[in-house]
């Protein structure tokens, strides 16, 4: 790991592993939602680094925080893919239990980081 990137951001850290596991459950998907809830879970899943990862390089607090917030919002479709899943028995109790608490602790440490932009509390990059 590069010492001055954004894979050295918890959040970002946290967020990849977040996705990891949503493919790894979404694989048991049925064959027919390939092109619906499968791509849209993995979409809004990988967007969440992507965000991340794209605003550690902006200049500004409004461009970092503009990013860090479209992070927010996809972590927050996850939550409502995780739910549905569950719901519609794509996902047993056990998954939903283990995504719910990844999706939380992510949710947790990206406000965190973002309150630390607005705050500037060191951080630059």
């Amino acid at each position: 790991m590069k010492p001055f990137s954004f894979e050295s951001i918890i959040a970002w850290q946290k967020a990849h592993q977040f996705t990891k596991m949503v493919y790894l459950v979404t694989k048991d998907f049925p064959e027919d939602e390939r092109f619906g809830l499968t791509s849209q879970f993995r979409r809004a899943a990988v967007s969440i680094g992507a965000n991340i990862a794209e605003g550690y390089k902006k200049l500004s607090k409004v461009d970092k925080l503009r990013f860090f917030n479209i992070s927010q919002g996809s972590l927050a479709e996850c939550m409502n893919y995780i739910i549905l899943s569950r719901d519609i028995g794509y996902m047993d109790d056990s998954d939903y239990n283990i995504l719910h608490k990844m999706a939380e602790e992510v949710a947790r440490l990206l406000s965190a980081y973002s309150n630390g932009v607005i705050n500037n509390n060191g951080i630059t990059d």
